[in-house]
């Protein structure tokens, strides 16, 4: 029997299938995963993109497209938001979940893209007809030809208050970022107007993939042999892949021997490692140890020195994760599940100590871009206690004359000086050392004696660090 005709709609046009892109379609699933599921992107994102790739769907352009749609509307959510919603005639919070993705896919493609309008209005269009179906793809249509009418820098003269009313909410709006995330960054940066506009910006900046080389395993000098790859500006570990550089790709990261890892995150490790001892130089302690990527520099760096490591991580997954980063390490080392809080260890059992805490992760929201929206300022006090209680535990673990590292990749106060001034308050036996002239090519490191790396100076995620030396 042959196929019947499809009737005609009461306009008189025939019935057209939605053109299905598989670019806005991967980038709209990974935008509903972050929202559904409190998953991050860069966690769903890969394994999208390799299903893509093996299904033939796509090449290198279209994963650079699909990336760039995803975390350039993370980043930019809050703009997007503030827009939308003076498109709409109902609160944003009435518009569905998938509506909201599919409507922020389209603003960024217009204010954030190189993408013709009339292309970013229609691809959105056809995405909203193959995932939410042709009645709201006509809402999406009419909110999108709205907001095509301006460029970005018009419709943030519309909808941010001025900063001479509002400094924190203009830049909240402005920079896409929460007013309590702007505030606290303010108060840590210490005032003034240029540096907190600089570090927002640069909290929405793409950041580069940064590789480290493990000390025995692997030089920079092999990986800078690789495509795209460019020394980094202050470990000599570290080495920048420019945009379209692929980790994966790197034979060094594939067999273990190197790693991604930030410069941040190596210039903590390399401090503490660098850091003036007295007495015995022999066993050292990572706390809190996963996912493994300072350990793994630490352990690299004991073993030049005929140090053992102790890899300490509370969660069996990530503790898994630990194991793997230190795989081949040319020195001796163990990595245990336990709770920093509650010490497998004797007091006094090491040289050398690492504690980078959990916390709210403010520092890195290059990297994790959702991050900002999914924390609240209630979170801090959820950390407060565990970070109180392994800096203390840290404390209990270092020998007299011993150093100990409190490290976090976030510049709040609540959870670097604070921390710091409080248990070192209940341990007169432990001093704070100056860390900064351990770091001595890097700038702006503050007064003193603990530092703070900044995005917009260093280049860095925001990674903060004190030393404790134990004196008695």
């Amino acid at each position: 029997m042959s196929e019947q005709p499809r009737r005609p709609r009461k306009s008189g046009k025939p019935y057209r299938r939605p053109q299905k892109d598989p670019v806005r379609i991967l980038a709209f699933e990974a935008l509903r995963a972050v929202d559904e599921r409190d998953a991050y992107a860069n966690l769903v994102l890969p394994p999208l993109l390799r299903k893509a790739r093996e299904a033939g769907d796509f090449d290198a352009r279209d994963a650079a497209l699909a990336t760039e749609l995803v975390y350039g509307t993370l980043r930019r959510q809050g703009t997007y938001d503030a827009i939308i919603a003076d498109c709409v005639d109902r609160p944003l919070r009435e518009v569905d979940p998938p509506v909201l993705d599919v409507l922020s896919l389209g603003v960024h493609q217009l204010l954030g893209t190189r993408i013709p309008s009339h292309a970013a209005v229609s691809a959105s269009v056809e995405l909203a007809r193959v995932v939410l179906g042709d009645g709201r793809a006509k809402f999406v249509n009419a909110v999108l030809r709205k907001v095509a009418r301006d460029d970005l820098d018009g419709w943030l003269e519309r909808v941010a208050p001025p900063y001479d009313e509002d400094p924190e909410d203009h830049l909240a709006v402005v920079h896409s970022h929460p007013r309590w995330v702007v505030s606290a960054l303010w108060d840590s940066l210490g005032g003034g107007r240029a540096g907190i506009e600089e570090l927002l910006a640069a909290d929405n900046e793409r950041p580069e993939v940064t590789l480290v080389a493990r000390p025995g395993r692997a030089t920079r000098e092999e990986l800078l042999g690789e495509e795209a790859a460019v020394p980094g500006r202050w470990s000599p570990y570290a080495v920048r892949l420019s945009e379209g550089g692929e980790p994966g790709a790197v034979e060094a990261v594939r067999e273990g021997r190197a790693g991604v890892q930030d410069e941040g995150s190596q210039l903590v490790a390399l401090a503490l490692a660098n850091a003036p001892l007295d007495g015995p130089d022999r066993r050292w302690l990572d706390g809190c140890a996963g996912p493994g990527g300072k350990a793994a520099l630490l352990g690299a760096l004991a073993a030049e020195r005929g140090a053992f490591l102790l890899a300490s991580e509370k969660q069996p997954h990530r503790a898994g994760l630990v194991a793997r980063a230190l795989d081949g390490n040319p020195g001796p080392y163990q990595v245990i599940t336990a709770d920093g809080t509650r010490p497998a260890w004797r007091p006094g059992s090491f040289d050398r100590v690492l504690v980078d805490v959990p916390c709210t992760g403010l520092g890195a929201l290059r990297r994790r871009p959702e991050a900002r929206w999914r924390r609240r300022p209630e979170d801090l006090d959820g950390f407060a206690p565990l970070q109180r209680g392994l800096l203390r535990s840290a404390l209990e673990a270092v020998r007299v004359g011993g150093i100990v590292a409190y490290a976090t990749c976030s510049p709040h106060l609540a959870e670097t000086r604070a921390v710091v001034t409080d248990v070192l308050k209940q341990h007169p036996d432990a001093d704070l050392i100056d860390a900064r002239p351990l770091l001595p090519d890097l700038p702006a490191l503050g007064e003193g004696p603990d530092l703070q790396l900044w995005p917009h100076l260093h280049g860095t995620d925001a990674m903060y660090l004190a030393l404790i030396r134990r004196t008695a």
